[in-house]
């Protein structure tokens, strides 16, 4: 399997190669060459499965080359194990219709650990193979800062700079990130958004001063290992509500279009999705640019969903260059304008293409809170900020009821307890194997939100490259 920039102009690319990249040279993010597709008599075989043996049917064409198959279900095979729940990511039903996706068993309690646990140990299966160092520069809007900490801490051959906009994570996914101790985590809390950090991370890809001397790697979902291992557990939702024989539809809280845009991959290689509905809070890019083909950056709004507070959504780039005919020099010449202005107009191509699979919806403080007091109350179950907005957004789709709705519960509400007990009155507890999370001393680095601040503390700290 070989992988392309979606600008165009990068060298293509193994599956080892676009791991321990992440960005493209060109600025692009790496996508495969072509979508790999199963018959609909293959996707009814991986019935039954357990989620280890379903991960290795999914993602094998994908590491062609790379990986042998029994490598990767070694590496699934630990990665998983870490999770508290046998099914990895088990389907809880809600009604007649609609079901939840638990994403949150993993050991930092969100859904980057189904990614991550599995990235950080193809970091260190490449990187022993090459006898190199690696160094991840990540920026996060709440969860993936801890999920990739806890992937990589301690190990020898990679060393993490996580920037988080300060103040503006929750108390817990700030202490998941902060409280870790390990020669080679380095946190950073900097002035400013989300959005603000990772222009910081993506000009560090470019930046030769940097890249000369350092193998810089990302491992939020800009990184394609990363959102392949998502595409897993959309077969297994699928799968178990009656796939391939039945469509079933999903609903993403989503900023910054990596989980949903798995979601996509999914389809493209034969999963029957009726429809992907893309969830956002009040910092709604996405659900402008899908309802109106407007994808343009605002000042962002914090929120009670501070995993959703983005204006600029990476992942996007990949799926208007899918529906834009694949395109390398177009794409780069709309990124090059948006980059500029902060502002585009999709295509014709592109609004009519993603209309064909997606949908969108903008969800308010109150709609949130109005989700998470109805579920509670009608259904016994807790739902944290992000997944309400899922889960309203996916009442209000109009899909037909004869088609399952599952909608993905991406964190627990133990990570987000304010807003939890403000709408359903209920605090809910951090799970026994984090409990001690708020004993535990914190520590990191406050720096402007400057590019050559942070550039300057990665020289200072970081560990050169073979």
């Amino acid at each position: 399997m070989k992988y392309i920039s979606t600008r165009g102009s990068a060298q293509a690319l193994d599956f080892e190669g676009v791991t321990l990249a992440g960005l493209a040279s060109d600025g692009g993010l790496y996508v495969p060459e072509s979508w790999p597709r199963f018959t609909e008599a293959e996707i009814a075989d991986m019935a039954g499965l357990s989620y280890v043996e379903l991960a290795v049917r999914v993602m094998s064409p994908f590491v062609a080359g790379s990986l042998t198959e029994d490598e990767l279900r070694d590496l699934c095979t630990r990665a998983y194990g870490r999770f508290s729940h046998v099914a990895v990511t088990p389907l809880v039903q809600l009604d007649q219709q609609h079901q939840l996706l638990e994403l949150f068993h993993g050991p930092t309690l969100a859904f980057k650990d189904v990614a991550l646990q599995l990235l950080g140990r193809l970091f260190e299966h490449f990187l022993q193979k090459r006898d190199d160092h690696l160094t991840i520069v990540g920026a996060t809007s709440g969860d993936t800062g801890s999920a990739a900490i806890d992937a990589v801490a301690g190990r020898e051959r990679v060393d993490i700079f996580m920037l988080h906009p300060r103040g503006r994570v929750s108390d817990v996914q700030r202490r998941q990130m902060t409280t870790v101790r390990a020669p080679n985590v380095h946190n950073l809390a900097i002035e400013g958004s989300f959005d603000d950090a990772q222009a910081m991370v993506k000009r560090m890809f470019v930046d030769q001063a940097m890249t000369g001397k350092y193998r810089i790697t990302a491992v939020n979902s800009i990184n394609w290992a990363r959102l392949m291992a998502q595409v897993v557990y959309y077969f297994a939702s699928a799968l178990q509500l009656g796939a391939p024989h039945r469509k079933v539809a999903f609903s993403v809280p989503t900023g910054n279009f990596g989980d949903v845009f798995a979601g996509y991959v999914a389809a493209q290689m034969g999963l029957p999705v009726e429809r992907l509905i893309v969830a956002t809070n009040v910092n709604d890019i996405l659900h402008r640019a899908l309802s109106t083909g407007d994808y343009s950056a605002g000042t962002v709004t914090p929120t009670a969903a501070p995993s959703m507070d983005i204006q600029v959504s990476s992942n996007f780039e990949r799926l208007l260059f899918d529906l834009g005919g694949r395109d390398g020099a177009a794409m780069a010449e709309q990124m090059r304008g948006f980059e500029a202005t902060k502002a585009m107009q999709l295509t014709n191509a592109q609004r009519e293409g993603a209309a064909a699979l997606f949908s969108s919806a903008r969800v308010d403080a109150e709609a949130m809170a109005r989700a998470m007091s109805w579920t509670y109350e009608n259904c016994g179950e807790v739902l944290d900020p992000h997944t309400a907005i899922g889960l309203h957004a996916a009442r209000e789709a109009g899909v037909d009821a004869a088609i399952p709705v599952v909608t993905l519960a991406t964190a627990h509400p133990a990570k987000f307890s304010d807003a939890v007990e403000r709408a359903t009155g209920v605090r809910p507890a951090l799970p026994s194997r984090i409990g001690d999370l708020f004993e535990r001393s914190e520590s990191f680095a406050e720096l402007p939100g400057e590019y050559d601040a942070v550039a300057a503390y990665v020289s200072q700290h970081g560990t050169p490259s073979a």
